[in-house]
């Protein structure tokens, strides 16, 4: 089979971890257990989040005396390089000799005029008290949003429409090559009448990408790990019930919250309406439970009905 498996964020930072290298390295270490299973057997293509690590060094570029501040596509480029070689050096210390792997920077078209551009809306970087985000914002001139009584950046997040290495990702996966790609969501470009493609100011949602990369490369599954047992209907409330199989229709009467389940929910609904195939959402823990249908959510057309854990 073939499948695409987003990797959430925690599968490099837990809650309150420090963001160094050596903590995302250890914290890969036991992601990569768990997948290798699936990616021995299957051909496999992993995404990744850069959420936390491309505001750091947008923080970082910002302070340095003398010069410019990197612009968002070139940060996105340098984190997808770094947290894909973390991933790539520990898969392979899990995977049989024969089998290869590699890390492909993506560049990922959006449309220059999406209205993105002018309501940012996605967090990234580190979280900030109220006397922390107010001096950012002024001096930085960054658009600082209060998510549960913490300040973090939020930037344009537009909508992915053409991932430009899917022939090469095609090629690599016809070799046998695991590919780790479209890390952060890819480079976000725009290109222009005569084909030529630019860096944007933006963070593509990783999960986005990872529906229209999956519904390219025509892949059975999308799986989408992470830190949740499985996608809950009234999630914290004292009635709240966990899916177990749900058609994309039926889960578009249920609401979600933006900034946590409502990118995964919507890219699972997405990815099975123009594929046909299934998308999983669940634990990292129990990504091979998950791939067949005994863990987390499932969401397929062949669910009927609807079935609860």
């Amino acid at each position: 089979m073939r499948i695409v498996i987003a990797l959430g964020g925690n599968a490099l930072l837990k809650e309150n971890d420090p963001l160094s290298s050596e903590v995302q390295r250890r914290n890969l270490q036991q992601a990569m257990k768990e997948l290798a299973p699936i990616v021995a057997k299957h051909e496999v293509v992993i995404t990744h989040g850069n959420g936390p690590q491309v505001g750091l060094l947008a923080l970082q570029s910002s302070q340095t005396q003398g010069l410019k501040s990197d612009p968002l596509d070139v940060l996105g480029a340098e984190t997808e390089g770094m947290i894909g070689y973390l991933i790539e050096q520990e898969l392979r210390h899990v995977l049989p000799p024969h089998k290869e792997c590699a890390t492909l920077l993506t560049q990922v078209e959006v449309n220059a005029s999406d209205p993105a551009f002018e309501h940012p809306d996605k967090p990234i970087g580190p979280r900030y008290s109220a006397e922390e985000a107010g001096p950012l914002q002024g001096q930085r001139g960054w658009t600082m949003q209060n998510l549960n009584g913490r300040y973090r950046r939020v930037v344009a997040s537009p909508r992915p429409i053409h991932i430009l290495q899917q022939n090469v990702i095609e090629q690599l996966l016809s070799q046998q090559t695991t590919v780790i790609c479209a890390g952060g969501g890819g480079i976000p470009v725009v290109c222009d009448a005569k084909g030529q493609c630019h860096g944007v100011e933006a963070v593509i949602d990783k999960d986005r990408v990872s529906a229209l990369l999956a519904h390219q490369l025509g892949a059975d599954h999308l799986l989408m790990l992470t830190d949740v047992d499985a996608v809950h209907e009234s999630w914290g409330e004292a009635d709240s019930r966990r899916f177990r199989c749900i058609a994309p229709a039926a889960l578009s009467d249920y609401g979600f919250a933006d900034g946590s389940m409502g990118p995964k929910v919507q890219a699972a609904i997405d990815f099975v309406e123009a594929s046909g195939g299934t998308a999983g959402i669940g634990p990292l823990d129990k990504a091979q439970a998950l791939l067949e249908g005994e863990a987390g959510t499932r969401v397929s057309g062949d669910c009927k009905e609807i079935l609860w854990w």
